[in-house]
C-alpha cells in the first residue's frame, strides 16, 4: 500500500474520533464522511482506554488484518489474488430449477454476498422456500448493539411467515403432530451458505411460540390462511413481541435465559421479499433497502424502489411518530437524526429499552443476569416518557413482476451508505454485460490453452481482476473501492479491506446483498396463460 493512502487513512480516521470513553456499554462517538454509527449510546462514567471495547472489527480472512495503527506497523500489502479471497470468501448462489406447473419459477436464480465491518458481523441474510404453501423468501437483517438480535430474527421469523399462510388443514395436521409427538410437516428449506452462522436447533421455547400461534390462526377458522400482506405483517408484530415476552417470562435454562437477553436488548433491522409467480412483496422495517433493476423496451434500464428507508429523513416517519407521543416531545423524538437521540432507524425487532417501561427493564435486569459478561447495552434516553418508540411493524409492498423487471437487490444499509439506487442497478447491469462477455460460446473459445494462458498473463500485467461470478461481489468491490467519481481504485479497495479493527466501522458498515435474478419468459408465459 503506498504510503499517500496509508497516511490517509490512519490521518483521517485519528483525526474523526471525537472522544473514546466508556467501555462495553458505548461506542466511541465515532464519525465519518461516509458511515455513521447506528447505535450511538448515551455517555456514562468514563473508564481507561485499555479496557474500551473495540467500534468494530473484519471477521473474514484476518491475518489479512491489522491490529495496530501505527504508522510504522501500517505497511500490508494484499495481492490482487488476496483482495478477491477476501471478497469472495461470503459467497453464495443457487439455480431456481423447480418448476410450478408447467410453468418455470419466475426466480432464475440468486447470488449474495456478505463482507463484515464489526467483529463479528452483525449482519445477517436468508433465502428459503416455503414447503407448504408456494413461493420464496429472501431477507436481509442488520443488527446493532450486538449480532443477536439479528441472528435470532433470521433464523425464526420465516417460519412466523410460512405458518402464516398455511391452510386451515395444513395448520390442523401440525397440530395434530405435536399433539401426537409425531415429525412435523416440513416448513421451510434453507438456501444457506455454508458458512453462515445458524442456531443448530430451534428451543423448544421458540417452538412453543410458533405453536401458539399457529393455534391462534386454527382460532380464526380461516380455511385459505391469511394474504401475503397479512402474513408478512402479522409474522414481524408477533415475532417482535415473542422476543420480548420471552425474556419476561421465568426460564430456567440459563443458557436460553442468557440468549433471550441479547436478543431483547440488541436490535435488528430486516427487509423480507416474498416471491411467488408474478407476485412480490416486500416487507421493510428499518433502513435495509430492495429495489428493482427494470430494462424497457429500448434497452435503457431503470430503477423501481420497493422500500422506504424508516429513518429521521422520512418525512411519514416523523409524522407517524408524532402522532404517537405527545406534542410536548415534539422536540426530543427526533434529536442529532436519532429516534430520542440514540437510534438511526426508527422501525427495529428488539431493543427493548426503547420499547419497555424503566419499571419493567429493572425488574428484568435485576434477576442477577452478568450484564458485563452478556454485553448488555444498558442506557435510558434522557426524553423518556412515553414508551414504546420503537416499532417492528413493517412497511409492506407489493409489485406485480412484468418481463421487464430484470432482477431484485436486497441490501443492508453498509451498501446504501456508498452507492445510491441508480448506481447499484448500473453496477448489476455492467457485471452481467461482463459476465456475458467472458462467458465463451463454442465459437468464441480459446482454440488451444497457450492462448488463454497469454490473455491470463495480459490481464495480470494490468493489473485487472478476474470478472467477478457473484453480482453481491461486484457491488461489495465498487462500493468499498469506488472513489468519488465512481472510479475502481485498486490502492483504496486494499486499504478499505486491511483498515485496523479499532478503525474498520468508522469507514464503513458489515455490507450484505442478495441479488435475485428474475426468468422474463416464465413471467410472460403467467401473463399469456392467464
Amino acid at each position: 500500500m503506498s504510503n499517500t493512502v496509508s497516511s490517509w487513512v490512519l490521518n483521517s480516521a485519528r483525526n474523526s474520533i471525537a472522544t473514546l470513553q466508556g467501555g462495553r456499554h458505548l461506542y466511541s462517538r465515532c464519525v465519518s464522511n461516509r458511515n455513521k454509527f447506528k447505535l450511538k449510546l448515551l455517555p456514562s462514567a468514563a473508564v481507561p482506554l485499555k479496557d474500551h471495547y473495540p467500534c468494530g472489527s473484519f471477521a473474514l480472512q484476518k491475518a489479512y488484518r491489522h491490529t495496530s495503527t501505527e504508522a510504522d506497523d501500517f505497511h500490508l500489502q494484499l495481492s490482487p489474488e488476496q483482495v478477491n479471497e477476501v471478497l469472495r470468501a461470503g459467497e453464495s448462489g443457487h439455480k431456481i430449477v423447480d418448476l410450478k406447473g408447467k410453468v418455470a419459477n419466475s426466480v432464475l436464480r440468486f447470488e449474495s454476498n456478505q463482507l463484515a465491518a464489526n467483529s463479528p458481523v452483525e449482519d445477517r441474510r436468508g433465502v428459503a422456500s416455503c414447503l407448504q404453501t408456494s413461493g420464496l423468501m429472501f431477507g436481509i437483517f442488520d443488527g446493532h448493539g450486538g449480532h443477536a438480535c439479528a441472528q435470532a430474527v433470521s433464523e425464526r421469523l420465516f417460519y412466523y411467515v410460512a405458518v402464516s399462510l398455511m391452510s386451515h388443514e395444513t395448520l390442523e395436521q401440525m397440530e395434530v403432530a405435536m399433539e401426537s409427538m409425531k415429525p412435523l410437516l416440513p416448513i421451510i428449506q434453507w438456501h444457506k451458505h455454508p458458512g453462515d452462522s445458524i442456531y443448530k436447533d430451534i428451543t423448544s421455547v421458540h417452538l412453543d411460540h410458533l405453536r401458539v400461534y399457529w393455534q391462534e390462526l386454527l382460532d380464526l377458522h380461516m380455511e385459505m390462511g391469511l394474504s401475503i400482506e397479512e402474513a408478512l405483517t402479522y409474522s414481524f408484530r408477533r415475532l417482535d413481541s415473542d422476543i420480548s415476552l420471552e425474556i419476561q417470562a421465568p426460564l430456567e435454562d440459563e443458557v436460553t435465559r442468557n440468549l433471550s437477553l441479547q436478543v431483547a436488548f440488541s436490535g435488528a433491522t430486516a427487509c423480507v421479499a416474498h416471491v411467488d409467480g408474478i407476485h412480490l412483496h416486500v416487507a421493510n422495517a428499518g433502513d435495509c433497502r430492495a429495489i428493482l433493476g427494470v430494462q424497457e423496451d429500448g434497452g435503457m434500464w431503470s430503477c423501481l424502489p420497493l422500500t422506504h428507508d424508516h429513518n429521521a429523513w422520512n418525512q411519514a416517519e416523523l409524522s407517524r411518530l408524532k402522532r404517537e407521543h405527545p406534542e410536548s416531545e415534539d422536540r426530543t423524538i427526533i434529536m442529532d437524526d436519532r429516534l430520542l437521540g440514540v437510534l438511526m432507524p426508527c422501525r427495529a425487532f428488539g431493543d427493548v429499552q426503547l420499547k419497555w417501561s424503566k419499571e419493567l427493564q429493572r425488574s428484568v435486569l435485576e434477576r442477577g443476569f452478568d450484564t458485563e459478561a452478556l454485553n448488555i447495552y444498558q442506557f435510558t434516553p434522557t426524553h423518556y416518557y412515553t414508551p414504546p418508540y420503537l416499532t417492528a411493524e413493517p412497511e409492506v409492498t407489493y409489485h406485480r413482476l412484468r418481463p421487464q423487471d430484470r432482477f431484485l437487490v436486497l441490501a443492508s444499509d453498509g451498501l446504501w451508505d456508498m452507492l445510491d439506487n441508480e448506481a447499484v442497478v448500473r453496477l448489476v447491469v455492467e457485471h452481467l454485460a461482463e459476465a456475458g462477455r467472458h462467458k465463451p460460446g463454442v465459437a468464441q473459445r480459446p482454440a488451444n490453452l497457450g492462448l488463454m494462458q497469454s490473455l491470463l498473463l495480459e490481464r495480470k500485467a494490468k493489473g485487472l481482476h478476474a470478472a467477478d461470478q457473484n453480482a453481491a461481489t461486484h457491488l461489495i468491490r465498487h462500493a468499498i473501492g469506488s472513489n468519488e467519481y465512481g472510479e475502481m481504485e485498486p490502492e483504496r479497495l486494499t486499504a478499505m479491506l486491511t483498515l485496523p479493527e479499532d478503525l474498520a466501522r468508522m469507514y464503513r458498515d458489515d455490507i450484505t446483498i442478495t441479488v435475485v435474478y428474475f426468468n422474463s419468459d416464465s413471467i410472460d408465459a403467467f401473463y399469456k396463460g392467464g
